[in-house]
């Protein structure tokens, strides 16, 4: 491509519409731009970009015999109902009515769909196992789009799905799809780690997501360093130290006058923050039936509540905090809250924790009161008793005892087991080889594509620029033509470098050596040439790699052959 017939411009200064610096130089160097919040065009230079993912995508996916398929957008709005999920997703699902009233979908995902068309095709165990996969347009109206393609409104997404005949067949599926992602993220020069994660809004027995580690992540990822635990923190597990038997202490009431917080109260106590318990309060949407319930979560003091096991420990598809005038109809007093009494107004669920340490101090449900040595079971009755604290940074991990940290990461990428759930909701079903009639087992695999091209542009620049890995830079070679007389040279060997499948962008606006080569780092393609009156007196060609500093000097008939080569040895 010759840059005087391309479309968009560099940049000099920073844009501030993108606060990660990889963000920033795919606008500055003319690869993006944003059109809204959370919405971008790819111009010629990140439309390249994107279609090189995608083809290692493609050729990964075709290797495990995934066959490519393509999807609508739109869906009305009974494939999702019968799933469940227009009721249990929120704002987020795009919802729209057509001319004649009919409720619509943008699609988010498309498990729905693929399971409409599996009770279609698929009838008989002999048409079993297959994966099947598109890339294709998504929406998702995220309330906080921020940091560029990482998280933006309308993505571009590679989604796989597996129908198998039984649980073993979807186990083996997703352990070929768990190797086919690292290949193709390895291919894509990003490093990246699998975490166990929730199910989320998928459902199912299992999930990994794959990781970008970097600052920029929105995502707490939990690591054991000598075991190699890995999870997301909403649902990473530690290790609890389990607490000394004590014996079992009368209640006694204690004032403690603007001790509303867990800090306050310890303090004026002279007592551990592990020996208080600490209540929140939610309001929770239950799927089975439908309704709100309130919930009060009890945790140690020292422990935070994690929403997202509390969400699962009583199958509620949505949390929000309850209001004060909700926390005053259950007979509770905020700042000296106490589960004591209130069953019969909320769900209560204790972390497993705290219901084994003995004589705690809980809120009295009184202004400026607490309750000395509160016992759980002797003292109120929990619906719920599992694990729903967070894992922090020096806890015991559960595996070895090592002690855990914490760091940051995007999701790139995920996989779930999906079971039986949308299979079943659409009746698709199977004769299996005994006669009987069995729901398909579904897997679900995505990769944000343009999430992942942000990532990379994240971890591969430097001060100049871009620095893009061969395997997905928009060209091979970025040709600088310098000078007086070098033009000819320069079409004579821009269509020979074409000739044998190598792609070059070249720089035929006759801009100064500083422009060039200053938006050639921008840019970031891995190879500069120099053609210049100079190099042509020397009868070679000045060659720079962008990621080093030396600049070489390859005689001009060895120069494709030079170039191929080097080709092939950084795509190894």
């Amino acid at each position: 491509m010759r840059m005087s017939r391309s479309f968009g411009s560099t940049l000099r200064d920073v844009p501030g519409s993108s606060e990660i610096s990889g963000g920033q130089f795919l606008l500055r160097s003319g690869f993006v731009r944003q059109l809204g919040q959370g919405i971008f065009s790819y111009l010629p230079l990140g439309w390249r970009v994107l279609r090189r993912i995608e083809s290692i995508m493609r050729e990964e996916m075709d290797a495990e015999g995934g066959v490519e398929i393509s999807l609508p957008l739109v869906h009305p709005a009974e494939i999702w109902r019968e799933s469940g999920r227009w009721d249990t997703i929120g704002a987020e699902l795009a919802r729209l009515k057509d001319r004649r009233e009919r409720d619509l979908v943008l699609a988010m995902t498309h498990e729905e769909v693929v399971a409409s068309l599996a009770a279609s095709e698929i009838s008989s165990w002999r048409d079993l196992p297959r994966l099947v996969y598109q890339i294709q347009l998504k929406f998702r109206d995220d309330p906080r789009p921020r940091a560029g393609l990482i998280r933006a409104r309308e993505f571009t997404m590679k989604d796989g799905y597996s129908l198998d005949r039984d649980a073993g067949g979807l186990d083996e599926q997703y352990s070929r799809m768990f190797a086919a992602y690292d290949r193709i993220f390895s291919r894509c020069h990003l490093p990246v780690i699998a975490v166990g994660a929730d199910v989320g809004m998928m459902g199912g027995s299992g999930a990994h997501e794959f990781m970008y580690l970097t600052p920029i992540g929105e995502d707490t990822l939990v690591l054991c360093d000598q075991c190699g635990y890995a999870q997301n923190r909403q649902v990473a597990k530690a290790a609890k130290r389990t607490p000394v038997v004590e014996e079992q202490l009368p209640i006694e009431r204690v004032e403690t006058p603007g001790a509303s917080t867990i800090e306050a109260l310890a303090a004026l106590l002279s007592i551990p923050e592990e020996r208080t318990t600490k209540v929140v309060f939610f309001a929770a949407a239950l799927q089975s039936p439908q309704r709100t319930k309130f919930l009060v979560a009890v945790v140690r003091g020292d422990m935070t509540v994690n929403e997202t096991k509390l969400a699962s420990a009583i199958d509620a598809t949505d949390l929000r905090p309850m209001t004060a005038d909700e926390i005053d109809s259950i007979g509770c007093v905020a700042g000296y809250a106490s589960p004591i009494g209130i069953a019969d107004h909320a769900l209560v669920v204790v972390d497993d924790l705290v219901s084994v340490a003995a004589n705690l101090v809980a809120g009295a449900n009184e202004e400026g009161v607490h309750l000395r040595n509160v016992n759980v079971g002797r003292d109120y009755a929990p619906d719920v008793i599992t694990d729903i604290a967070v894992a922090e940074d020096g806890d015991p991990c559960s595996v070895c005892g090592f002690p855990l940290r914490t760091t940051r990461g995007v999701e790139v990428g995920n996989i779930f087991k999906l079971g039986t759930k949308f299979s079943v909701a659409a009746g698709a079903n199977f004769t299996d080889d005994d006669g009987t009639e069995k729901p398909i087992v579904m897997g679900s695999y995505g990769i944000g594509v343009g999430r992942l091209m942000a990532c990379i542009a994240e971890e591969h620049h430097d001060e100049k620029g871009l620095c893009w890995p061969t395997s997905i830079a928009p060209f091979d070679v970025h040709l600088c033509v310098l000078g007086e007389g070098s033009m000819s040279h320069a079409d004579a060997l821009y269509e020979e470098l074409q000739s044998n499948g190598i792609d070059v962008l070249m720089d035929d606006r006759g801009e100064r050596a500083g422009v060039q080569f200053a938006e050639a780092d921008l840019i970031g393609i891995p190879l500069r040439i120099v053609v210049s009156p100079r190099s042509l007196k020397l009868e070679g060609l000045e060659v720079k790699r962008r990621c080093e500093e030396s600049v070489s000097v390859i005689a001009r008939d060895q120069l494709t052959q030079w170039v191929r080569a080097d080709i092939v040895s950084r795509l190894k």
